[in-house]
């Protein structure tokens, strides 16, 4: 539910004492950030003279700083139904509704899309796993042969293979953009496009836009790639640097699915790097909003350390 108009969506939170009140500043410019130590472990101890943060180079005060735990979430999990997606469907839906059941809290909410030729939602924003379960049993191969059940977010394209960025695009501003809280947008895929009317920046910048982190998760089918297909395996094939882009753009992490790493096992990361979270408010110099887009900087003392946030925002009307 849309509370009051923000500069980017993430509310800055204080309590009164007196009462248990949100209050909300809008001239606030609002930053989650994770923090990791050298052995890529989250941080989750770190206190507010710990940070320093700058807006197009300039030190800027921070106004309000908390650890997110329990802020709501919004989370968006966009599945890759592709052709070279086929085999690892059944895995994806599996570990996706346990991922569901533990990181869903009674203020959460889910949404679920699936894109290949087509990008479809499979189920709208719900607390309910039952519901999340239902949709996530309507996962299917999404090929170039027309739209057999579109679902309510219009695709962008007819012909084509996969839609990943057209995806990222919809979701970002079909459902995102106008909710409050933390928003996440979380894509199981290879990575490899092929097809969008979108392209890599203008899906970036939409999901900059709807003050979204993007965690991507890169599940390659080493039988389909192996077979000459299409990427390589093997450190990252051609669409993992989409993924990091899209990621590192705003604040967001690659995991990988390997030997070493199940689908399962980056589930459980992800959840705990959500709850995992530091919430940064500052006001921003001049407070124009002319749709400008500004860079933002976030350090922590330790050298050792880094920091993982979104690399600026636009100052543009919220919805």
């Amino acid at each position: 539910m849309k509370v009051f108009p923000i500069l980017l969506a993430l509310c800055s939170v204080a309590f009164a004492q007196e009462e248990p009140t949100i209050k909300v500043d809008v001239s606030l410019v609002n930053v989650l950030c994770s923090v990791r130590n050298k052995g890529n472990g989250l941080v989750g101890n770190l206190e507010k003279s710990d940070f320093k943060v700058f807006e197009d180079g300039k030190e800027m005060e921070i106004k309000y700083f908390t650890r997110e735990t329990d802020l709501p979430l919004t989370i968006g999990l966009l599945v890759d139904t592709s052709k070279s997606q086929e085999r690892l469907i059944d895995i994806e839906r599996r570990a996706a509704y346990e991922f569901f059941s533990k990181v869903l809290r009674k203020k959460d909410l889910a949404f679920l899309m699936q894109f290949g030729a087509e990008a479809e939602l499979l189920q709208d924003d719900t607390n309910s796993p039952r519901l999340l379960q239902d949709g996530l049993n309507q996962l299917r191969l999404s090929v170039p042969v027309g739209g057999l059940h579109p679902g309510p977010v219009p695709t962008q394209q007819s012909q084509a293979g996969t839609i990943m960025f057209d995806a990222v695009y919809l979701a970002a501003t079909e459902k995102l953009r106008t909710e409050v809280g933390r928003k996440t947008m979380v894509l199981i895929t290879d990575g490899v496009d092929t097809g969008s009317k979108t392209s890599r920046e203008k899906a970036i910048e939409a999901a900059q836009k709807a003050d979204s982190i993007i965690y991507s998760i890169d599940y390659e089918d080493s039988m389909y790639h192996g077979g000459g297909f299409g990427t390589i395996t093997l450190g990252g094939g051609s669409g993992m640097g989409d993924l990091n882009r899209m990621s590192s753009e705003t604040g967001g992490h690659v995991y990988k699915v390997d030997r070493k790493n199940s689908l399962d096992d980056i589930f459980r990361e992800l959840q705990e790097e959500m709850r995992s979270q530091y919430s940064i408010s500052y006001a921003p110099p001049g407070g124009k909003k002319d749709g400008s887009y500004h860079k933002i900087e976030i350090r922590v003392a330790a050298k050792d350390y880094k920091v993982q946030a979104r690399k600026g925002y636009y100052a543009i009307e919220s919805n």
